[in-house]
């Protein structure tokens, strides 16, 4: 008992004090809380902080996290430890359970220990894609009622401290820890996840100091009244309508769910993870981190994509695994430098986020020594992933599918119009029912009923079926996300910003098609009478204000749009019209399009 340094008068979970091996006073889940675990989970009950209590004692010494380019190595015994003393600072400055931490960083160590530490005194932490500028942060910051918010430096061509600065000025002036912003009246903490001092700020030096003069018995305390259903884990992804919305998901979403992916992948204690991809998706934080802490494995970890590194990272460490969108594999198989590479620990993997040309997939489990590389297909809202492929399936099953149900996932194609449950072979919406399924969109009570019917299935918003040996296939959306490399597009997002430049009247975002990232975004603008307005303009005032990726890659300025006879606008008609003329090579060079 004294190993977990738990007081006497500490009451555990009886879940977290069985997975634990602890002889200590104990209670059940509330009957009330039973009762609302509809589609129960069958891999465990615990909850994240728990569960990573039982793999350090059951590993201590054993690579947690390996950077190469950092030439960082934590045990998980030393991670642990980390964990616990941010968990005991962020309880120093008054962060309780419930309350919002938002980590807007690219994948730098203490990503990780904010993820656990986090969980481990129920706060709930909001993950943020590191591409966003002012336009994306504030939205986040207003409607996830942030509490505190953890940055690095900059990312890319985004002055992180700076930007803060212009959307919060009380920074400067008011003392940390009393923070009073008139924008955003949740907002009380900032955090620096560095050495460095920045005024207004938390360091990160600071809190882990802040950790060594709070009892243990107060991290303890807190674990012992996590539940495995309480929210843990805030996204944000594009819906079918409107800005990013949260998606709320608990433990026990995220932790059964990355446990069923590592099984697909054979994960085992002797496997070394490779992750070149984000982790505020769930792609790296539930793909990735889940799947790899349910099976006590290794993460070898890069800051950010690049597939030089990607490779003298896997030779480096002898990785067993690597993950990625095609294109990231493509970018690898190409580097110049590849056949100077030995990548011959590698075994699997996971290939996701868009389809995979065959030949791709072909070359990646030969040359690049990956025979069980897998494929997973899902979204956010169902923690996220519902069909998957298995380390045995055949080339052509993993690119012409998306795999079968995963354990204890209830899959259903239903027809859109009527609701029925298609037939084999038959197109409808895919649909998941289980325990994977989000516990609903942040402050957004209609939003989630219309995604969740009242049989509790999810609706996906893609098109697809299923064979006879009961393999999925996606073959289109009834939304009109674009996904780029794997990364969503919502157009309405891009739309919206558009309509803030006076000189647009009415604008459309499609998807153009696009052989390295899948698609592109491409706007349709009709413009004010007597405007003036260039490609160039539109782009440079998207870059300015928007993460990069989402600015429209082509501009098209029109008359009109077209539209049915009812006066419904016909996005298809755009997309097929792009297509078109990218085929025919007129699109890069076109300034205006009457349709």
């Amino acid at each position: 008992m004294s190993e977990y340094n738990i007081p006497d008068n500490v009451r555990v979970h009886k879940a977290v004090a069985e997975g634990l091996g602890l002889d200590v006073a104990s209670y059940e889940i509330p009957e009330k809380i039973k009762k609302q675990e509809r589609y129960d989970g069958p891999f465990t009950n615990l909850t994240i902080g728990a569960f990573l209590e039982k793999e350090v004692a059951g590993h201590p010494n054993s690579d947690f996290l390996v950077m190469p380019d950092r030439g960082l190595r934590w045990s998980w015994a030393e991670f642990n430890d980390r964990v616990n003393n941010l968990a005991k600072g962020l309880l120093h400055i008054g962060m309780v359970k419930g309350q919002h931490l938002g980590v807007w960083a690219r994948n730098v160590p203490d990503w990780l220990t904010f993820l656990f530490a986090t969980a481990k005194i129920g706060v709930v932490l909001v993950t943020m894609n590191s591409a966003y500028k002012s336009h994306e942060l504030a939205y986040v910051l207003e409607q996830s009622d942030m509490d505190a918010l953890a940055v690095i430096d900059a990312f890319r061509d985004v002055d992180y401290v700076k930007t803060i600065r212009e959307l919060v000025p009380e920074s400067l002036t008011q003392p940390r820890g009393f923070l009073e912003s008139a924008r955003f009246p949740h907002l009380k903490h900032l955090l620096y996840m560095g050495p460095e001092k920045h005024r207004g700020f938390y360091s990160m030096p600071e809190l882990l100091l802040l950790g060594t003069h709070t009892e243990d018995g107060a991290v303890m305390d807190a674990l012992a009244q996590t539940r495995a259903d309480d929210v843990i884990n805030m996204q944000y992804t594009s819906g079918t309508t409107g800005f990013p919305k949260g998606v709320q998901l608990s433990h026990r979403n995220i932790l059964n769910n990355g446990y069923f992916i590592g099984e697909c992948q054979k994960l085992t204690r002797d496997d070394r993870v490779c992750l070149p991809v984000p982790l505020f998706h769930c792609f790296g934080c539930v793909l990735g981190v889940m799947a790899i802490l349910t099976h006590g494995a290794t993460h070898v970890m890069l800051e950010e994509f690049n597939p030089f590194m990607v490779l003298s990272a896997i030779e480096k460490e002898r990785a067993t695994a690597v993950y990625g969108v095609p294109t990231m594999f493509i970018a690898e198989l190409d580097h110049p430098a590849f056949a100077s590479f030995d990548l011959t620990s590698l075994r699997t993997g996971i290939m996701a986020g868009s389809p995979c040309p065959i030949e791709t997939m072909r070359r990646v489990m030969t040359d690049m020594h990956m025979p069980e590389i897998t494929i997973s297909y899902g979204l956010t809202e169902t923690s996220p992933v519902f069909t998957m492929t298995t380390t045995d399936d055949s080339p052509e099953v993993r690119v012409e599918t998306v795999g079968r149900a995963m354990p204890h996932a209830d899959v259903r194609v239903i027809a859109p119009e009527s609701g029925r449950e298609c037939a084999t072979g038959e197109i409808g919406e895919l649909c998941c029912r289980g325990y994977q399924v989000m516990k609903g969109y942040y402050k957004l009570p209609e939003a989630t009923e219309a995604a969740i019917d009242d049989e509790g299935f999810l609706h996906s918003g893609d098109l697809g079926w299923v064979d006879e040996a009961g393999y999925y296939r996606v073959s289109g959306r009834i939304k009109d996300m674009i996904i780029r490399g794997g990364e969503n597009i919502y157009p309405r997002e891009i739309e919206e910003f558009l309509y803030t430049l006076p000189e647009v009247k009415d604008v459309q975002v499609v998807g153009a098609p696009d052989g390295k990232y899948g698609e592109l975004p491409a706007a349709f603008i009709i413009l004010n009478e007597d405007a003036r307005l260039t490609e160039t303009d539109v782009k440079e005032a998207c870059y300015a204000r928007m993460a990069r990726f989402k600015a429209p890659k082509y501009v098209l300025f029109v008359d009109e749009f077209p539209l049915t006879t009812s006066g419904k606008i016909m996005k298809f008609k755009m997309r097929e019209m792009v297509a078109a003329m990218l085929k025919s090579g007129d699109l890069e060079a076109a300034a205006t399009y009457a349709l």
